[in-house]
């Protein structure tokens, strides 16, 4: 199949064809040009592809064309997607709308951290289309609001992040409540056991479909490495954002606080910017989206989780602040800059106790990421692994050593003495082993004791 052809190849409807070529889009993505003939046909699928693919349009429009030729069905609702993260969910939902404005289809969102009444009343409605996250689909489901029965289509997205992010009993609870007629599409960027396992209890001879994780690095992403001590990483960050190029950037943090005390250090600079992560409130994070979509902020702060709703088409920089624990995930945050045909940047800064990371991220790349020597807080220990001169282990490996501490620590303290059982109360409020002590006096007795005076 040719990775060139046309939308108009595809036999699109009309009504879909003409949404597509609004957006300026003529040629597809490859994952689109291998997903979108076996969804008209029917078949499920198991899709292995990263983030800026195109992969939402991949299941989008075959779906609005089965729901739209098979006729509206008045409050029921006919296609599930399910979406590990609020940001995600609520994409993906503009994307439906999108592409399906010339059809006679509705679409709802749901997700948690928000009140559900808003929701509630969408979903009365009768919404053909329903984007969910797992928590808020369950308690919605409990609720009786929610009926799956007449379910013709059911799409469960980055799976391998339903799966960090502890959702996959979540997962499971929604694949047993889908009737048994359905057709089924599982994207996941990786396929760890507990993954695959899951695709195998959903799919039914599926077709697959894989794009190379390195095409979502895109070739026009210049990546470039920096080997710096960790107490240096804010001051090489406020260097770099003193250049006016450096124009929207998506700084990367490994954790939330860090997340936050990095953009508490660049707010004091007069650089405006916001942090973007699970701790944050529903409505502070569409904030921060929406500011730096409009160019109100220079800066979004974000974790890997949160960052995956992020569409922007034109982030001029991606900062790795902190190297990634897993370097698939250093591939996902690249891939948010050099979009739609522009250039981008990657820069990435490691300390010399991040190089365990760093070798894993470029096995994975299959090459060595360029580093540049000439920045002013180069670090020739950070390069060489050390920290403050000593041979340094990844963070993952100093909190394994922490807890192996403590543990040989408790070991060698002795056991722990017995702890003392409280004595038993007697009705009297007294001491059952004590038998002796006083009553208290009468006048001291507490108000709730105190007999009333019946008013006569």
């Amino acid at each position: 199949m040719s990775e060139l052809q046309k939308f108009s190849e595809l036999d699109l409807i009309a009504p879909l064809a003409r949404a597509v070529a609004e957006e300026g889009y003529e040629i597809p993505t490859p994952i689109q040009v291998r997903c979108i003939p076996h969804l008209l046909k029917g078949r499920d699928l198991l899709g292995s592809a990263q983030t800026g693919t195109g992969k939402t349009a991949a299941f989008a429009l075959p779906i609005l064309q089965g729901l739209h030729k098979s006729g509206r069905r008045e409050r029921r609702i006919r296609t599930l997607i399910m979406t590990p993260t609020r940001e995600l969910a609520a994409q993906i939902g503009a994307s439906f709308q999108t592409y399906g404005r010339h059809l006679r289809l509705t679409s709802t969102v749901i997700f948690g951290g928000v009140s559900q009444h808003g929701q509630e009343k969408a979903l009365k409605r009768g919404p053909d289309i329903l984007v969910a996250t797992p928590g808020r689909l369950l308690d919605l489901m409990g609720q009786k609001l929610i009926s799956l029965k007449h379910l013709e289509y059911f799409v469960l997205d980055e799976a391998d992040r339903m799966l960090d992010m502890g959702f996959i009993h979540d997962v499971r609870r929604v694949i047993d409540a889908l009737p048994a007629k359905r057709q089924s599409l599982f994207f996941s960027a990786t396929m760890p056991s507990a993954v695959a396992e899951l695709a195998d209890r959903l799919l039914t001879d599926p077709v697959r479909v894989e794009v190379a994780p390195q095409s979502a690095t895109a070739e026009r992403v210049d990546q470039t490495l920096m080997f710096v001590d960790k107490d240096d990483k804010r001051k090489l960050l406020e260097t770099i954002l003193r250049d006016t190029t450096v124009c929207r950037v998506l700084v990367f943090s490994r954790t939330k606080h860090g997340a936050d005390r990095i953009c508490k250090q660049l707010v004091s600079r007069d650089i405006a910017a916001e942090a973007i992560h699970g701790n944050r409130s529903q409505n502070a994070r569409t904030r921060a989206l929406d500011g730096f979509r409009n160019g109100r902020l220079r800066v979004l702060v974000a974790t890997d989780i949160a960052a995956r709703g992020i569409d922007v088409d034109d982030v001029s920089h991606v900062i790795n602040f902190d190297l990634p624990n897993e370097p698939e995930s250093y591939i996902h945050r690249i891939g948010r800059t050099a979009r739609a045909g522009r250039d981008g940047k990657a820069i990435s800064f490691c300390s010399g106790d991040e190089m365990e990371y760093l070798s894993d991220i470029e096995r994975l790349i299959e090459k060595r990421v360029p580093v540049d020597l000439d920045h002013a807080f180069h670090s020739d220990d950070a390069a060489n692994g050390l920290v403050d001169g000593l041979p340094a282990e990844s963070p993952d490996k100093q909190a394994q050593l922490r807890r192996m501490e403590r543990a040989r620590q408790r070991r060698a303290a002795g056991p722990r003495p017995a702890r003392r059982t409280p004595k038993r109360q007697s009705a009297k409020g007294q001491s059952a082993s004590a038998g002796r002590s006083k009553k208290r006096p009468k006048a001291f007795a507490p108000a709730t004791n105190r007999r009333r005076r019946r008013p006569r």
